[in-house]
């Protein structure tokens, strides 16, 4: 069940995803950490942020949209106070993402982690605004997204994995300039811009107007943009969107990801990462496959 992302071995591809996994210290109690591959903390800033206000999270069919606004701690007081007990408590690989509205804040953020122990590597958001540039997002634009990676790896005595937006028009592209930019792998996708209207009032449901669909919803399309992604770059891919299964997870691989993340479906169970990379070693085991990496690619044209 191994498997290698930017020289980091996992004990397996299952990973909980950013925003859904707290700061990993919460599931102490909930799950068992030897059996996922690792996770990635809530996206940590460079000062705390409360967030955007309430409603910020609405159910859709299949899926359900959110407007958190990256609410954090902080990456200082995180190292300071919740680092120390995540490695008390696991051997799973710790990703700590990482975001800001400038390149500098995002700077700021890794060299404050790049003297934390126990970090195995960073996850670059690029789907935030940039505050420099009228609020543009980063991966939106392949210029601005360049620039950020290049600073971010500069900066990093990690591995860098960068998250891409999947509200861009070639997914491919943006894949390729993260990888040229110095990208050690890329995850994907993040959430869709989405609105959600009560017919009723008829005001929109989430109080920031606007917000971020995730869920089985966006299975197939965020299924086919990692395939444009693997045929983009060489570096590694982390798939994403809408896994609740074993079998989501297969296809993902399939597709060309060397592993994936489970977001949603740790609301619904908070027990889903788990399950799912349990499963997922069942699966493999009934079907004769000696090495769940051998899926990554494997998809039959």
């Amino acid at each position: 069940m191994r498997v290698t992302i930017a020289g980091v071995e996992f004990s397996s591809p299952v990973i909980a995803a950013s925003g859904t996994f707290g700061y990993g210290v919460e599931f102490e109690e909930i799950i068992s950490f030897d059996r996922i591959g690792g996770f990635v903390t809530k996206g940590l800033s460079r000062e705390p942020m409360a967030g955007n206000p309430t409603p910020r999270i609405v159910e859709t069919a299949a899926g359900m949209v959110n407007a958190i606004g990256l609410q954090n701690m902080g990456v200082r007081p995180f190292i300071a106070e919740k680092l120390p007990k995540l490695q008390r408590i696991t051997n799973a690989a710790i990703i700590a993402n990482v975001f800001g509205f400038t390149i500098e804040d995002c700077v700021e953020v890794i060299h404050a982690l790049n003297d934390a122990p126990g970090i195995a590597m960073y996850e670059l958001n690029a789907s935030c605004p940039n505050t420099s540039h009228g609020g543009m997002v980063f991966g939106t634009d392949p210029q601005m997204l360049w620039d950020l990676v290049t600073h971010c790896k500069k900066a990093s005595r990690r591995p860098l994995m960068v998250k891409l937006s999947p509200n861009v028009t070639d997914i491919g592209l943006m894949a390729y300039v993260a990888a040229d930019g110095g990208a050690d792998a890329v995850s994907l996708v993040n959430t869709f811009l989405s609105l959600v209207i009560d017919v009723e009032t008829r005001r929109p449901r989430i109080a920031n107007f606007t917000g971020g669909l995730s869920g089985p919803a966006i299975k197939p399309i965020a299924l086919r943009m990692v395939y444009q992604a693997s045929k983009a770059v060489s570096i590694p891919i982390v798939g994403m969107g809408g896994i609740v299964r074993s079998e989501d997870a297969v296809e993902f691989m399939l597709a060309g990801a060397t592993a994936v993340q489970v977001g949603t479906a740790s609301y619904a169970d908070p027990r889903a990462v788990e399950n799912i990379a349990t499963n997922l070693k069942r699966w493999c085991t009934a079907r004769g496959i000696a090495q769940v990496s051998s899926l990554t690619g494997g998809l039959v044209l």
